[in-house]
């Protein structure tokens, strides 16, 4: 009887979890769901850097610490520089050659070690940097130094270990299951921001410099055990790629090859526009909740697992529609559509002082931000070669990284600037505006891309 039942369970949920659950179905006989989701943990440590970076430090920083929201942005952005050399860590984990038989987990463990090394300073340099207690007698650029080179290596790391990580994962999965595989693991990455968020924002609800450095530290901890576990027995070794033996092709020619294919140059600026657009205001919701709103360091964590909420049924849904041979321009232009009244949402939220009414802005970010990235990045990989899945990838990362990078220093630059000149409201809400704006000029970008234009 038990086995019966036990049968029958299993066959009950392996009917019901690609039915409902995201990318369930990108299991195969050759790659199981169990390691798909351990290799998948990769993309939980990405997850939780990008909570500490650009949910948790810079809001303790602009508001606890009063640093300057400009020199928060630039710091959060620094990491941001290696993003256009993501398109090459693809291509050289492609052709690695090693005395171990592996292509992607020496990437993977140098972008673990960067992760590692750059939260184990970050603290302590944030401390130099605030002036308070005994710090107050260090020199201002010792913390400025410190604080962007813990921001530099976490960012870099994070860089190598998700590209190298996103190819191994294609390496593994049968091609028709690849897309499929990609979007489960940005899945994980959601989940692993929403989860941060919630442990983070409890840990951090009585707020302390010591209770930020002993967060800090575990978070570098836990992203050395997850990564570990993650690469664990998932390459095999091969002969083969002993040093010495010159690569198949150049990055140049691949590039060129890739550069070849229908509007590619339209189809990455259509990605760095809405990139851009979705990404100008992640180092200023927290602070604006903060600073604006009243919030708590608890309360305005907590608004990282919003938006990774809204980011994780956007690409649940994407994935539904898509599957069913929808148009992936048309999901990517109705997240632009979606992150229309989001942001106006948000610039309300300021004068009706209503919280709610920001909470839902954040959440329609997130929402219109994951359809917009599973469109692009799916018509991406549908229109690349087959032996250039990996570079089209990484040439999305690297579009998509560099401009959400550049729209993040702009966005801390132009708010300093109109809040000099008139108030913070002000300041918040012109670079709200802007986003508005951008987000029109993406669909403008996208309308030749849409299969019925």
């Amino acid at each position: 009887m038990n086995r019966t039942r036990t049968q029958w369970v299993v066959s009950w949920a392996s009917q019901l979890g690609p039915r409902f659950l995201p990318f369930a179905d990108a299991a195969s006989e050759d790659l199981p769901l169990s390691r798909l989701l351990r290799l998948s943990l990769f993309q939980i440590s990405v997850g939780m850097a990008m909570v500490m970076l650009v949910g948790t430090l810079n809001r303790v920083m602009i508001v606890e610490m009063s640093v300057p929201t400009s020199l928060v942005s630039f710091m959060v952005a620094l990491p941001l520089l290696i993003a256009p050399f993501r398109a090459l860590i693809g291509f050289q984990s492609d052709h690695h050659r090693s005395h171990l038989g592996w292509r992607r987990v020496p990437f993977i463990w140098m972008g673990t070690l960067m992760q590692f090394g750059g939260f184990s300073i970050m603290p302590f340099a944030l401390l130099v940097l605030s002036g308070a207690g005994q710090s107050a007698q260090a020199p201002q650029w010792v913390g400025q130094f410190g604080a962007a080179v813990a921001f530099i290596l976490v960012g870099v790391g994070i860089h190598t270990t998700q590209t190298a990580g996103l190819a191994l994962a294609t390496d593994l999965a049968p091609q028709e299951k690849q897309a499929k595989v990609v979007g489960l693991m940005y899945v994980m990455q959601l989940m692993g921001m929403m989860g941060s968020a919630l442990v983070l924002g409890d840990l951090l609800a009585d707020y302390s410099p010591g209770a930020l450095i002993r967060v800090v530290q575990a978070v570098a901890v836990i992203t050395l055990v997850l990564n570990v576990v993650a690469v664990w027995k998932q390459e095999a070794r091969s002969r083969q790629r002993q040093p010495g033996a010159s690569p198949e092709a150049s990055f140049q020619d691949s590039w060129r090859l890739f550069c070849e294919g229908p509007h590619t140059v339209r189809r990455l600026l259509a990605v760095g526009l809405g990139s851009m657009a979705f990404t100008m205001e992640d180092v200023l919701l927290e602070p604006y909740g903060g600073e604006i709103l009243k919030l708590s360091v608890s309360s305005t964590t907590l608004l990282t697992f919003t938006l990774a909420l809204g980011g994780l049924i956007g690409f649940a849904w994407a994935s539904r529609v898509i599957t069913r041979g929808a148009d992936p321009y048309q999901m990517a232009s109705w997240g632009a559509w979606t992150g229309l009244p989001a942001f106006v949402f948000i610039i309300l939220a300021a004068p009706l002082m209503s919280v709610p009414l920001f909470i839902l802005g954040v959440f329609l970010i997130g929402l219109g931000g994951g359809l917009f990235a599973h469109g692009t990045l799916t018509a991406s990989m549908n229109l690349a070669p087959p032996d250039q899945v990996g570079l089209a990838m990484g040439a999305w990362g690297a579009v998509q990284a560099t401009a959400s990078g550049i729209g993040m220093a702009l966005g801390g630059l132009l708010r300093d600037g109109v809040a000099q000149w008139t108030n913070s409201v002000t300041g918040y809400s012109a670079v709200y505006g802007i986003e508005v704006v951008m987000l029109l000029l993406t669909l403008v970008a996208m309308k030749p891309l849409l299969r019925n234009s």
